[in-house]
This record gives C-alpha cells, structure tokens and sequence, in this order.
C-alpha cells in the first residue's frame, strides 16, 4: 500500500540512524524544579488519548514530590526523535510506533496505556459512503504509518473486500486533518479527538466509524518510559504511572473539570474538548493495563503491515510492575485551570 507523506517528510528518520542508547546515556533523565522536586518531562499530542498527560502536570504543579511537565509535540516523528535523543524520557506515543522503536534497539517499556477508544474516521459531510467501500479511489489521512490507526483501517480493508491500492492514504499531523478535510484536500481520515469532533462540529466532517464500531477497547497510544528511567529512578516511574492512573480515573467522573484543565495544554476550545469527553463511548480512561492478548494483536498487524520485521515478545516490551493495585480518583485543585499554562 503506498503512502504519500504531507508535510510529514521527517518520518523517514524513524527508519534510520545511529546508535539511539548512546545519545540516551549523555543526558539527565531528572531535572530540578526551582524548589528542589525531581521534574520529569512527558511527550504529548495535543489529543484526547493524552489527555491524562496535562492533568498531571496541573495536579503535580502543588504536589510534595514529583513534578511531572507535559511536553507537547504536533506531529510523531518530533516525538520518536526527542525519545530516541534522549530529550524524553518518557513520552505518550501510538503503539505500533513504540514497537518500531524496540526493533532499531532504542532501550524502552510500555508502563500503562493512554486510553480507550478516542479515535473516529471522518468523511466530509457531504459524502454519502456507508462504508470503506465508497472511498475507494479517495485520499485518506492517517496520523502516520506507525499508527494503530492505519493498522486498524488495513484489517477493515480486508474485511471489506478491498485492495491495498483502493484507498490512498497520506500522513498528516492530527491538527491539520479538520481544515484539509474542509480544504478539500483530503476525504477522509482517522485520528485521535478532539480533531475529529472539530470536523463535525463545525459542520464540515460527519462520522463514518467510532473506533469502538471498528475494534472495541481500541488502543491507540501507550505511555513508554527508557530503561534507563526504570533503571536510575523506578520510584519516579511509578509515581508517573500512579498519577496518570489517577488523573484517568478522575477523568472519568469529571469529564467538564477535566476539559477546562486540559484546553490551555491543547490550545483547543474547551467547548470542542467537553463535546468529546461527554459523547457516551467515545473515550475511556478506564482499564488502561495492557493485556497480553491485546498486545500481540498489534504485533501480528504490525509484522503484516511491515512496520517491524518480526514479532516481539510482549515481555521484551511491557513491563506492568507500576501499575497501581488500586486506583483512585486524583485530587485535582482546579484553582487556575483553564488558565494554567497560560502561554
């Protein structure tokens, strides 16, 4: 199936490279804040599979311990690279991705996941497909190759009886997705929320699948951590999990406060963020270990998709010992939130 990058060039470097322990090993992997707490940078995209990302960086802001920063990043290839340099330690990233990773050597453990579900396939509101089958010969955007989503819309291909080359797929940063789909530039695509709902909300996009209608309990990204974090600061590690453990559970039953706390990260409208979180089944923060069944899924689709080579053990790339026996709602003061960060 051949796929045609937008302004995604860059990805090409996720496939090459040297020696990515060597450049990890240069770097701290904690920093200091002004008062003397461990700080620990964590990537994300500006959608709502991370959405447990900001709200620990607002609930750590006071916390006595840890303070945990969200870094956010527009497109994949920005978020491999810094992984891969050592400028993270820890980062939200799609899953096949993090797979691919492993395969070129870069030392790293899936800890948790970042959501359930969060993904919808959009077609222009005008377009009268009821399935893949109508956008045969039609441009279809996907946030990468490295996606599950892409993996995903392959499986349904098949199921629907269509070629590898019936659909044309493009990479395309998430946040661009919306207006092209208005541009005209594209037909389709599928992505993480909130730049689904933007389409729909603002009249140009309706909804073809949610990810549930595809493949229940979908998984898009997964929180992955260096070895070298797991080996210096595994106290840091599981204090990380715990917390966006946490600010998923707190999520879940305060899906408004949780909008407001995150639209500043986003730079999103925190309208647009509460339309997603309050449409029943389209994201979940719930039941976010990673199941050993569920993971080789991907594998296998990554291996027939030719993301990586052969398959990978689950225990080469999953380490569940954070995971918090029990999780409760995080106390999140929401004094500032929605104007925290303010740039």
């Amino acid at each position: 199936m051949n796929i045609r990058p937008i302004a995604f060039a860059a990805a090409l470097t996720l496939i090459s490279g040297c020696n990515p322990a060597a450049k990890q090993a240069a770097r701290p992997v904690l920093t200091k804040t002004a008062d003397g707490r461990n700080e620990l940078k964590v990537g994300f995209l500006p959608v709502t599979c991370h959405l447990t990302c900001p709200v620990t960086d607002f609930a750590s802001r006071t916390s006595k311990d840890n303070r945990f920063a969200s870094e956010k990043y527009l497109a994949w290839p920005d978020v491999a690279n810094a992984f891969k340099s050592g400028r993270l330690q820890a980062t939200f990233m799609i899953a096949p991705l993090a797979l691919k990773l492993q395969e070129q050597g870069v030392k790293c453990k899936i800890v948790y996941l970042g959501h359930r579900d969060g993904s919808t396939v959009m077609v222009r509101k005008e377009d009268t497909s009821k399935d893949l089958t109508g956008l045969k010969g039609k441009t279809f955007a996907i946030p990468s190759r490295f996606s599950n989503q892409y993996l995903v819309i392959r499986k349904l291909m098949e199921d629907q009886g269509l070629a590898e080359s019936d659909i044309n797929f493009i990479e395309l940063p998430p946040p661009q997705m919306p207006s092209a789909l208005a541009a005209k530039k594209i037909d389709a695509y599928f992505v993480g929320e909130p730049h689904a709902a933007k389409a729909e909300v603002t009249g140009v996009g309706r909804v073809l699948y949610k990810a549930k209608d595809i493949w229940p309990q979908f998984i898009s990204c997964v929180l992955v951590v260096s070895d070298e974090l797991i080996a210096k600061e595994p106290q840091v590690v599981k204090d990380l999990v715990r917390g966006i453990a946490e600010s998923g559970e707190w999520a879940e039953t305060h899906r408004n406060e949780a909008a407001k706390v995150a639209s500043p990260y986003y730079k999103q409208d925190e309208k647009l963020i509460k339309f997603v979180l309050n449409d029943p089944g389209r994201v979940s923060y719930r039941q976010l270990t990673p199941g050993d069944d569920e993971m080789m899924k991907i594998v296998e689709m990554a291996v027939k998709a030719k993301i990586i080579s052969k398959p990978i053990p689950v225990a080469q790339f999953v380490d569940r010992q954070f995971v918090p026996k029990d999780i409760k709602a995080a106390n999140v003061d929401m004094a500032d939130a929605g104007k925290y960060p303010a740039n």
